[in-house]
């Protein structure tokens, strides 16, 4: 099994990333939210065999959340790209900060940031500056 690791481009928050996931637009014909990209992981098998997409916000890896599957869908420019279907709700982790990269990455499940205890999944975020400094001097 493994993870991937994707920035999620102009979201400033956990909730707005929630906020996105719950609209329309962001949701496939069954309803689960999905991220379309262009690229196919060739690591298909080991993302969907209990895999997640680590969510990065404001160089913060903040969140997590389980792939269901993979499928293929067409733009209207007939491009093949892949559609990374997620379970819906987001997971809070352990902040772990990240620099800016594009596309997405392959995360190993040693190197995943730990889950938030349940009791803490609906506290208020620190601010994305005092979450990342604490994480890399390792309080958080």
């Amino acid at each position: 099994m493994c993870h991937l690791l994707k920035l999620s481009a102009g979201t400033e928050s956990v909730e707005e990333l929630a906020r996105w996931q719950a609209s329309a637009r962001a949701k496939g014909a069954d309803g689960n939210p999905r991220h379309v990209t262009r690229m196919w992981p060739k690591r298909e098998a080991d993302i969907v065999a209990g895999g997640s997409i680590y969510w990065v916000i404001k160089g913060l890896i903040q969140c997590r959340q389980r792939v269901l599957r993979l499928d293929e869908v067409a733009g209207g420019d007939g491009v093949r790209r892949c559609a990374i279907v997620l379970e819906p709700g987001l997971i809070r982790v352990t902040p772990a900060p990240r620099r800016p990269f594009q596309g997405w990455r392959y995360l190993m499940p040693d190197d995943a940031p730990a889950d938030l205890p349940a009791s803490r999944q609906d506290e208020d975020a620190l601010p994305p500056e005092l979450a990342g400094a604490l994480a890399e001097i390792g309080v958080i």
